[in-house]
């Protein structure tokens, strides 16, 4: 009974997670890219095709070729990124949504295990 209960709350945990798990991700192929997806005001993080620093950006618009945002949003101070150089961009929401999914659900797991330990 242990092993069934610890299975099943394992695989529903990574389903869990693995469905939490959603990032904004553009391919190399600069072309297929319009960049559409993302939103002014947000807070998004760029990696970089040549392996360079990951830049994070407060996102205003895409002006022809170029991502243009500002460092934060109390730095004023203007980033203008290509999107050529652009490998994969992520928003920063999404990924503190997925740690906070991860958190919550562990704790559920762990409260299950307990519980059928107890039970016992």
């Amino acid at each position: 009974m242990k092993a069934s209960l610890l299975l099943k709350s394992s695989l529903l945990t990574s389903l869990f997670v693995i469905s939490s798990c959603a990032t904004t991700k553009y391919t190399d192929d600069v072309s297929k890219n319009d960049y559409s997806n993302l939103a002014a005001g947000r807070t998004y993080v760029i990696m970089m095709k040549d392996g360079s620093k990951n830049q994070k950006m407060l996102f205003r618009n895409v002006d022809g070729d170029n991502l243009i945002g500002t460092v934060g949003k109390k730095d004023s101070t203007e980033v203008i990124i290509p999107k050529a150089d652009v490998a994969a961009v992520r928003d920063t929401r999404k990924a503190r949504t997925t740690a906070g999914a991860v958190v919550i659900g562990a704790a559920g797991v762990a409260a299950l295990v307990i519980s059928a330990s107890r039970a016992d």
